[in-house]
């Protein structure tokens, strides 16, 4: 007993200290996606063939994070090396138009809850999730910001067992129809005023399971949506940062990572 309290003690794990050091990532990682649109031949369309969700369209071309699973199909079909994915990871919208991509446009970070959400939410924010049909991959990603490394209660963001104890939603999966009623009368229950933030490719767009009769694609075809957060599963980083800037407490400019 005492030999387990003691190397307990000796440990050194501690919360990652975000904001003020960038996170490291692993080298897998794909985060915002960038085209060279010089180096595209004439009338290729390899990547937007390659998508297997449709998220790429060609003339002019563009790209919908919340339709992309980041599999990296596109990148890999690319002859001269045109689109890449980058290690920015911060991807978190405010409206699901900017999750849209091109040379043309440069992505626009989340911005804050308006004044009176943020004095309500900016420094304690009670989350309920509901996995509207999702594969556990983002849900499993949204619990580790519970872990020492992520530590999100540190921010004052904890998610809690009860809508009715909760200030918003976080909601995963393309919201199938056996969970339509589940996802509606949760959201009921939590009281005025109340926050929703869609995460993953599922809850914004239905991802890979969209156009199929038994799911909805996306939650916002339901509740109104105040945070979007791409990916297949989206980053912890990625979920954590967007939801900082939602309350605020993050600047809006960018450095690279």
């Amino acid at each position: 007993m005492w030999s387990v309290l003691k190397a307990r003690a000796k440990q050194t794990a501690k919360p990652y200290p975000y904001p003020q050091r960038l996170p490291v990532l692993p080298q897998r990682f794909r985060g915002l996606p960038s085209l060279d649109a010089s180096r595209c031949q004439e009338g290729c369309q390899a990547c937007a063939e390659a998508c297997p969700t449709d998220a790429i369209q060609v003339a002019p071309w563009q790209l919908d994070m919340g339709r992309c699973l980041f599999c990296g199909r596109c990148e890999e079909a690319c002859p001269p090396h045109a689109l890449t994915f980058t290690r920015e990871f911060r991807l978190a919208a405010r409206k699901r138009e900017d999750l849209v991509v091109s040379p043309e446009k440069q992505f626009q970070l989340a911005q804050a809850l308006d004044r009176e959400l943020a004095a309500l939410f900016g420094r304690s924010l009670r989350l309920r999730q509901v996995s509207a049909g999702g594969c556990n991959a983002c849900e499993a990603d949204a619990n580790v910001l519970g872990t020492v490394t992520f530590d999100m209660a540190r921010f004052g963001v904890q998610f809690v067992a009860s809508p009715r104890h909760a200030d918003g939603l976080l909601v995963t999966g393309p919201v199938t129809e056996n969970m339509r009623e589940a996802l509606l009368a949760t959201y009921e229950a939590v009281p005025q005023p109340k926050i929703v933030i869609a995460s993953g490719a599922c809850a914004i767009s239905g991802g890979p399971f969209a156009g199929f009769p038994a799911v909805h694609n996306g939650v916002d075809k339901f509740l109104p949506v105040n945070l979007y957060v791409p990916g297949c599963p989206p980053h912890p980083w990625t979920l954590l940062d967007g939801i900082l800037r939602l309350l605020g407490r993050l600047r809006e400019q960018r450095e690279n990572p």
